[in-house]
């Protein structure tokens, strides 16, 4: 077994990183390159093991996809490495995939199995695709129902709702769907699988999920329109498309990456530190408008638009931080921060309430299990919820700040990360002996699938 042991910060974050490139745009712009005329190029590819998969999965169906290396180290393709020069995708057009010899194995990455099954349904040939044990656990209906009502054939071979999933040919045609969740791989892959519909295919939602496939498909050369309700509701909406031409893609860095620096910048004494080029998309900065008003210290510097996706440089100072509420549309722009969102507010001064966040229970974890199962022992004082927590801050005069434990990430890369944050606030008890002074991150290798490098990363910062 993997395990990271981390000893509390005797010293505040300074200097200066760059964080990896995206990782939901990194999956995009490989899937649109595939099925797009011409090539494709992409600099600031995250080199996760789930981007990794999907990449795997086109050149499984006939498309070139190879590497330029910015230096002459090894293939990042096949290599742990977060970062790469460019990548360039040789698509063959909407139409020129071809039938895989095998399974289309998704490996962990709930966005590539998802998404790949809208692309998918429009195809001529059969294929199935299966990932690890983990996602093989996570719901599928939610995407198989949708496409299928559109025309395509989609099987949960398990009978489970779960990969495996065949999916056969099907002549799909256009629809008018209303999602019950706000859900940008619910979304995005009903809108994929618009490119191969025969009429506009529409899908509403509760209120906007992140737009990184809207915004790409219309670069591509898709027809879409998307519109916001008074209501919050969101309707975006595809027309039948002939063909998507290859485009130069600049991805910034990930903002969900992003996030657990910013708290340990926060939360550390004496700490001021600069992180380069996050992707700042307003359907994605939820967690920056939430550090906000628990008080952080954050300038936005040198702020621009490239390839339709806002991105800035972010300078980070400790700050004294205040609970809050985190509720409504606010969760959709920020889910995959909730972990270290719950972290932050363990040292926040007061009651954090989290609320109308269920999807978290179909995560890679039930992440109200497993951010609840951690901080507890740690000895924070939270309480789950049927959709989130209430979690009492350690600031307060009669709290004890949080000690060192041993960690399960239960594989799920983002609970890894937080945790690892929230060990350098620790202080051992006086029940602790000097050994016990260091948390420790059980499977840790699990910080592979979108953060190779994190842990060499945040050493850089003492």
């Amino acid at each position: 077994m993997n395990v990271k042991s981390i000893f509390p910060a005797s010293c505040g974050l300074r200097g200066a990183i760059t964080i990896p490139g995206d990782k939901s745009i990194s999956h995009r712009s490989v899937m649109l390159g595939a099925i797009s005329k011409g090539t494709t190029e992409i600099t600031g590819f995250l080199n996760g093991a789930d981007c990794l998969s999907t990449i795997a999965c086109f050149q499984s169906m006939g498309i070139e996809i190879e590497e330029i290396p910015s230096t002459a180290s090894s293939n990042p393709l096949t290599s742990s490495t977060a970062s790469s020069g460019r990548i360039l995708v040789h698509g063959k057009g909407l139409h020129g995939l071809s039938a895989p010899s095998k399974t289309l194995n998704t490996g962990n990455s709930g966005t590539t199995t998802r998404l790949l099954s809208g692309i998918l349904s429009g195809q001529h040939f059969s294929s199935l695709l299966s990932g690890d044990a983990s996602l093989n656990t996570r719901p599928m209906k939610r995407i198989m129902t949708p496409l299928n009502a559109m025309g395509a054939h989609i099987e949960s071979l398990n009978g489970n709702g779960c990969a495996p999933l065949l999916i056969n040919p099907g002549s799909l045609h256009g629809i008018n769907y209303t999602s019950s969740v706000a859900s940008a791989q619910v979304k995005s892959a009903i809108l994929l699988a618009g490119l191969y519909a025969n009429d506009p295919v529409s899908v509403t939602e509760p209120s906007l999920s992140r737009d990184h496939t809207e915004r790409m498909l219309q670069s591509f050369g898709a027809s879409l329109s998307s519109r916001t309700f008074p209501d919050g509701q969101a309707t975006a909406t595809i027309l039948p498309c002939q063909e998507l031409y290859g485009q130069e893609i600049a991805i910034p860095g990930d903002i969900s990456s992003a996030a657990y620096f910013i708290a340990a910048a926060l939360l550390v004494p004496d700490s001021e530190l600069l992180i380069k080029n996050v992707g700042i998309n307003p359907t994605r900065a939820g967690f920056l408008a939430v550090c906000k008003a628990m008080g952080a210290d954050l300038t936005y510097l040198n702020q621009n638009i490239t390839g339709g996706e806002e991105h800035s440089d972010i300078l980070v100072r400790s700050s004294q931080l205040y609970a809050t509420t985190i509720e409504g549309s606010l969760i959709p722009t920020l889910i995959d921060e909730l972990p270290i969102l719950a972290v932050m507010a363990a040292h926040a001064e007061g009651t954090t309430i989290i609320r109308d966040a269920a999807e978290l229970k179909v995560k890679e974890t039930n992440r109200i299990d497993t951010i609840t199962t951690n901080l507890h022992a740690m000895g924070c004082d939270i309480t789950p919820t049927e959709d989130g927590m209430i979690i009492e801050g350690g600031h307060r005069i009669t709290k004890a700040p949080l000690h060192p434990a041993v960690i399960s990430s239960f594989l799920d890369h983002r609970i890894a990360m937080a945790f690892s944050i929230a060990a350098l606030l620790a202080k051992k008890t006086a029940a602790q002996t000097q050994e016990q002074s260091a948390t420790q991150i059980l499977e840790s290798q699990c910080i592979d699938v979108s953060y190779p490098n994190f842990f060499s990363t945040l050493e850089s910062c003492f």
